[in-house]
């Protein structure tokens, strides 16, 4: 069906729409159309690609020079339709721009395999307010919508792009809530981000950013000047540090304090991303029409490669302590930039559904919160994944939003053996307590098969990180009574024990010219058991096959790093090293220790599971946090 646009005047130009959204009632805009991202740093084509010819782009307007073809068949540039298909009763949605010169306009959609088809099109000779209309009819399991711009032989610029739809209800307030501690320049930065575009800034009723850390944002100077562009719509809440689960909660804590007439949904979002203000217009558009209250998170896009997004929908497996597991289907470490194997652009074609977000940004609905409760007091990790799964428990969807992004620190270049894994271990074990049957056999043997494999790793502060996590679980609920602010400083003085487990530049770590060869680990083993068996002789016996040497970041497997006496391992994050020297002793009592353990958490693991199931009201209620924050 084509639908022909609408002209003005012959010779006057179309006004421009207001920011912020369509002046008709009813109507809300859910998508703007940038041509670029918030810096140089990120790739112009994820927003719009030049096909043929060349264009000049900025961040509201393009111009094509003659004879060009551009597309914004991208990440940030199509309407991914097929979500909006299945999670909302939007029958269409109407794209709106100015265009000036002489050229075609095209609304295009895509079907399940990305082949493309014209839905509707305008020729533009002069200056108008071209609006073209597609309908959410044919996407349930994939497909998006996008425009297409085309010269021949004249000019044509092409601005203020807007995707709105009828809302079917008047949309809930929205609060941004940012959790910080000690990053002050890039939260500063998120704030000033969200400052430079006031048409998203006006769809949020506040920005509340709960600052835990001991270098707070009103003692730097820059804060007073962004403070005071803000006004009253930015409240900064200082508090004690209770993690990321302390602070997003926080948020949470105020939107719904009052009547529950006067909510606020919430969109979290880290203090360390690069912001594209666009994802505030997005996450708010779609679920101010979703078909019932559901939390829509961002995705994470690599801030070192910006062309890459991390995963577009996830799962956990708690009882196996694993989370970010890519649902089947999912880009995992996608290459947005890149084509298939026919030369078609790489997106998330077919729709995939997630079974949480991170909350790196995420927006959570008011109604979910009333309903299921608070974040757990878990200080941070699994705290996302939890809620995600106890809201799928009563009926609130996730839905990971492709096309609306933050640049958040690569995961890749971070290192696992940090103090914060004892958190994902004990947090991991808590949300197979309270989100699965907590089978004790697949608990104990995870357990069991990691710290053998830290062993014979020479990673005794990780082997030993491991075990007080199970014992903190074994502890039950009463561990979370201060927010584990003080797990938190327990586990770093544990850990500053074992050399390992910090990095040292190479130029302080003292090497003999003997320790500088790299040694390249091997294929995976094909029977893992009887490779750890060998491996574990070599260890405890000390006829390793090396005595020293170094080894790449990639290369630190437990079959390879337990062939050497001494291991230099490159950190993930490739700024230093961390040498791993075999230890007899720590190995005996480590494994002494982590056999009692495994029997102690086989045996009393699901004793402690009911504890935690029975805590679970207690945990999740209003009056924990009201304690934690200082307000009961």
């Amino acid at each position: 069906m084509l639908d022909t646009a609408r002209p003005t005047r012959d010779g006057d130009p179309a006004p421009a729409a207001p920011q912020g959204g369509d002046p008709r009632p009813g109507r809300l805009v859910v998508q703007r159309g940038p041509f670029t991202g918030p810096t140089p740093l990120v790739p112009e084509d994820l927003y719009a690609e030049v096909l043929r010819g060349a264009a000049r782009r900025e961040r509201d307007r393009i111009e094509l020079a003659p004879a060009t073809l551009v597309t914004t068949n991208t990440y940030w540039g199509r309407l991914h339709a097929t979500y909006w298909h299945r999670w909302t009763a939007v029958p269409q949605v109407r794209v709106s721009l100015n265009a000036a010169g002489r050229g075609r306009v095209w609304l295009m959609a895509s079907d399940t395999n990305k082949v493309g088809r014209a839905v509707a099109y305008a020729d533009v000779d002069g200056s108008r307010r071209v609006e073209l209309t597609g309908a959410i009819d044919r996407f349930i399991d994939g497909g998006g919508l996008w425009l297409e711009f085309g010269t021949d032989t004249g000019e044509l610029a092409v601005s203020g792009v807007e995707w709105t739809v009828q809302v079917p209800r008047p949309p809930r307030p929205t609060s941004i809530t940012i959790c910080t501690h000690n990053r002050v320049e890039d939260c500063l930065n998120t704030l000033q981000a969200l400052l430079d575009d006031p048409a998203a800034l006006a769809r949020v009723a506040q920005v509340r950013v709960v600052d835990q850390g001991s270098d707070p944002l009103d003692a730097h100077d820059r804060f007073a000047g962004i403070a005071e562009d803000f006004g009253a719509q930015l409240v900064h809440q200082r508090q004690p540090n209770l993690g990321g689960a302390g602070g997003f909660s926080r948020g949470l804590y105020e939107a719904t304090a009052g009547d529950p007439a006067d909510d606020h949904d919430v969109l979290l979002m880290d203090d360390d991303v690069l912001l594209d203000p666009e994802i505030v217009v997005r996450l708010t558009g779609f679920a101010a029409c979703t078909t019932t209250p559901t939390i829509v998170g961002g995705q994470m896009l690599n801030l070192l490669h910006p062309g890459h997004v991390h995963i577009t929908a996830e799962y956990a497996e708690p009882e196996k302590l694993r989370v970010g597991r890519p649902v089947p289907g999912a880009l995992e470490e996608g290459f947005l930039l890149g084509r298939d194997e026919r030369l078609l652009p790489i997106v998330q074609e077919r729709r995939v559904d997630t079974e949480y977000n991170g909350w790196w940004s995420c927006l959570i609905p008011a109604p979910v919160v009333r309903a299921i409760g608070y974040p757990l007091p878990l200080f941070f990790q699994w705290d996302d994944v939890e809620f995600g799964y106890r809201a799928r428990e009563h009926g609130f969807p996730t839905v990971s939003l492709p096309g609306a992004g933050v640049w958040h620190a690569d995961f890749g270049w971070k290192d696992w053996d940090e103090w914060h894994r004892y958190f994902n271990q004990r947090n991991g074990l808590i949300t197979a307590a309270l989100r699965t049957g907590f089978d004790r056999r697949t608990v104990a043997s995870t357990v069991a098969e990691l710290l053998a494999q830290y062993l014979v790793a020479m990673q005794y502060g990780l082997a030993a990180t491991l075990l007080t996590a199970v014992d903190d679980f074994l502890e039950g609920p009463r561990v979370l009574d201060d927010g584990s602010a003080a797990a938190a400083a327990m586990i770093r003085r544990i850990r500053a024990a074992y050399p390992e487990t910090t990095a040292v530049p190479i130029a302080e770590a003292g090497l003999d010219p003997r320790d500088s060869v790299v040694h390249l680990a091997g294929g995976k083993p094909s029977k893992m058991i009887r490779t750890w068996l060998k491996r574990a002789v070599l260890q405890a016996s000390g006829r390793v096959p090396f005595r020293s040497g170094m080894v790449p970041a990639g290369e630190a497997h437990w079959w390879h790093v337990a062939l050497f006496e001494r291991a230099i391992v490159t950190d993930m994050a490739e700024t230093g090293v961390r040498i791993r020297t075999r230890d007899r002793e720590r190995l005996r009592e480590l494994a002494t220790r982590g056999v009692r353990t495994v029997r102690r958490l086989y045996s009393e693991g699901p004793d402690a599971a009911r504890a935690w199931k029975a805590a679970e009201p207690r945990l999740t209620a209003r009056e924990t946090w009201a304690r934690l924050y200082g307000e009961a």
